[in-house]
């Protein structure tokens, strides 16, 4: 999530139309969904319900309980790349630059650009009001750069050792596994943090309540648990949940120190570490 940086913000849905649909809870379950995997990619996804205005911008507060299930679908073209191309006989470092390259076209790099915001602007800005500024500047800089490549090279790693470790499948599971765990956990910071800057998306999606940001967290732990264990041990997965969390609570305290709470950089680069640090974990 960095997309309070640029553009227009599409207003939050208001009274639900009443077409048949309203107060049904499949159809907004459907919505929120839809919603969700709208925001955090680029897959189109059609009008699922009668609750579901594809132009609007989710109502977090709601949907973010749904965002581990958006995750695994946002992390599904990947692991079947993943999956695919282990099967060929490439070296698994190429599978793994592959399935990531197939992620950052899921995704249109939202969640990279965040992280290389957030390091330009906490790497180069000397005061609040000007790290915020940086990180309002779609131009990357030296930080921003070598977080960005950092980033990927660990990754990259990571998969090739769990490809290696776990063969293809369990890689791909694990994938899946980091993919709904880690965007509750990078959410989560927006019930922890208020939104740093008057505007932009974060400010527009406002704090998300801790009851709904617990009920995600918690629902992306039971994701991310089983599909782990299929292909591997549970104590691994219990030990990247651990980990992924204490690295986005840092990147939390950091955020807040740094510019006083959170914006969609800090978002998209807890995000980033939330996955690294779960992988990592898998991977050892």
């Amino acid at each position: 999530m960095a997309a309070d940086e640029t553009g227009p913000i599409p207003p939050r849905p208001t009274e639900p139309r009443r077409d048949g649909a309203a107060g049904r809870p499949v159809a907004r379950a459907l919505a929120d969904i839809a919603g969700m995997i709208r925001f955090f990619s680029r897959i189109p996804v059609p009008r699922l319900s009668g609750l579901d205005d594809p132009a609007a911008l989710p109502d977090f507060a709601r949907a973010v309980r749904l965002l581990p299930l958006a995750g695994l679908v946002v992390g599904l073209p990947a692991a079947l790349v993943l999956v695919l191309l282990g099967a060929t006989g490439l070296p698994p470092l190429a599978v793994a630059g592959f399935a990531l390259a197939a992620g950052l076209a899921t995704t249109g790099a939202l969640h990279e650009d965040g992280l290389a915001d957030l390091a330009d602007g906490f790497g180069g800005g000397a005061s609040r009001d000007r790290k915020l500024e940086i990180m309002k500047d779609s131009r990357i800089g030296a930080y921003g750069a070598a977080a960005m490549t950092l980033a990927l090279m660990i990754r990259a790693g990571l998969l090739t050792g769990l490809i290696a470790g776990r063969g293809p499948l369990g890689a791909a599971l694990a994938l899946l596994a980091a993919a709904a765990l880690s965007r509750p956990l990078a959410v989560s910071l927006m019930a922890a943090l208020p939104p740093a800057r008057a505007r932009g998306a974060a400010h527009a999606a406002g704090m998300v309540p801790r009851a709904t940001a617990a009920i995600a967290v918690a629902f992306g732990i039971a994701l991310a648990v089983p599909l782990v264990a299929l292909h591997g041990p549970v104590a691994a997965a219990l030990a990247g949940i651990v980990l992924a969390a204490l690295a986005v609570a840092l990147l939390g305290r950091v955020s807040h120190r740094q510019i006083g709470g959170q914006t969609g950089d800090v978002i998209g680069a807890a995000q980033q570490i939330a996955e690294i640090a779960f992988l990592a974990a898998l991977a050892t």
